[in-house]
This record gives C-alpha cells, structure tokens and sequence, in this order.
C-alpha cells in the first residue's frame, strides 16, 4: 500500500482538505500532543495519513513518527502557513516550494518538484519584520516557516520523495504581536494567554484580523494544492511532479 504523510502544525492549516474528503471517511485518533487523521482508498490501493503536533522542527518530528508508527511512508508532503519574506508574496495564496533551508544548520532541501518554485527557509522562531529581513538577505529565501526542515531532513534519511506546499498567513510587512512567548517548548500555542495579551493592546487588532482573514484564506489554498497532487488512489501521480486529481 502506498502511504503518503501529509505533515502540519495546527489542525487549522488542514481543516478544508479534511473536509474536502469527509464523505471518504477520515479516521482520527490523537496520540499525547499529535492529532492523526487516516484515509484509507478503496481496495487497499492508498492511504493518506495527516498529522499535526503543534509548532516547531521537534513537533513536525513527533508528527511524523506517529505518521510512520502504522507502516511505512512513500512520500511526504510538509505543509500549512508561512510567512512572507518580500512583497510578492500574497497573503492567502499557496505556493509549491523547491527548496528548502535550515537556518540553524545550513542544511540545504531540494523537493520532488519537477518545476521552479520558491524557496524557503525554516527558522526556529515566529520571524518578525526585522528577521524576516535578515533570513531574505542571508537566504535569498522567499517564505519562512518553524517545520519544513525536519521533514526535508526525515524524507532524506528515508530515500523517499519530499514535497512542500506552504501558504502565507502574514505578509511581508505585518506588525503583530511576539507570537514566540505564547508557543511551548512543546510547540503548543496558549490561545487563552494569547488573547488576554492582545485584548489590552488594540494597536494590534487590525493586523491581527488581516491574519485571521489570510490564514482562512491559506487553508482553502492548501487544501486546493493537495487535491492538484494527490490523485484518486491516495498516491502522489507522477506527471511533472503535480498532476491534477479527479474532483
């Protein structure tokens, strides 16, 4: 059977592709901090297996080895939201990455695409403006991310195919709130110490509803990407890398 991981931190990014195949019949289980979500096609020919365990290179590590603990993954495809790193990025839209960075390591991932596409670098922190300036200029990268890497590295270790599909949640320019002081060592997000920090400072509201709207925006594109690669039978095609699945 061929398994393929679709791996994403919060269950948010994948909300619409999970729905896009309810009438399927997804599985889900949750293991400690790690939601699984498992669609098995007809006859045995497929299965997709979704996973999320929050933020971070440890969390996409977890995710993926509660991914692998039920047999063993052909491909894996890391996903959900990034941040843009120049203007020409829209907030809302999917992209197909081609390479991606570790900015602690140097590691550098090329992806099973067959064509051109952006570049991004993982970082183990939320980037705020000034950072995001500085991974552009030492990366030439045009979206960051706190996972990608992991998994680039895991498939690696693996000899499997790595894809990755990346949607921007907040724009280049955005001033927002200093999201690491809410995020675990875990890579949980404190939503409840979250909003009592933001309620008090209006200044960040506008910002934060843009995001809100953008991040709605992004999973719609995600789960369209997927559904572009993944075909019928729970596999990725080969055609150019992305071929299109029957709707």
């Amino acid at each position: 059977m061929t398994r393929i991981a679709i791996i994403a931190a919060m269950p948010g990014e994948l909300k619409p592709f999970l729905d896009a195949n309810a009438k399927e019949g997804w599985a889900h289980e949750r293991r400690g901090s790690v939601h699984l979500w498992r669609l098995i096609w007809p006859s045995d020919q497929g299965e997709w297996v979704a996973a999320c365990a929050g933020a971070g290179v440890n969390a996409a590590t977890r995710a993926f080895a509660e991914a692998a603990k039920d047999g063993p993954v052909s491909a894996v495809i890391s996903t959900g939201w990034a941040g843009a790193l120049s203007q020409d990025f829209t907030p809302g839209k999917a992209y197909r990455v081609s390479e991606v960075m570790d900015s602690r390591t140097g590691e550098r991932f090329a992806t099973a695409a067959n064509s051109a596409g952006c570049r991004l670098v993982t970082s183990p922190r939320v980037a705020d403006m000034p950072e995001k300036c500085r991974l552009a200029a030492a990366y030439s990268a045009d979206l960051v991310d706190m996972e990608a890497s992991a998994i680039a590295r895991l498939a690696l270790m693996r000899d499997i195919p790595f894809h990755c599909i990346k949607a921007v949640s907040d724009g280049f320019s955005e001033q927002l709130p200093d999201f690491n002081r809410f995020i675990s060592e875990d890579g949980q997000f404190h939503l409840a110490r979250f909003i009592l920090f933001v309620i008090l400072r209006p200044w960040y509201w506008p910002a934060l509803i843009r995001m809100g709207e953008n991040s709605k925006q992004a999973s719609h594109a995600i789960r369209g990407s997927l559904l572009e690669i993944l075909d019928g039978t729970g596999a990725i095609g080969k055609a150019n890398g992305y071929p299109n699945r029957k709707r």
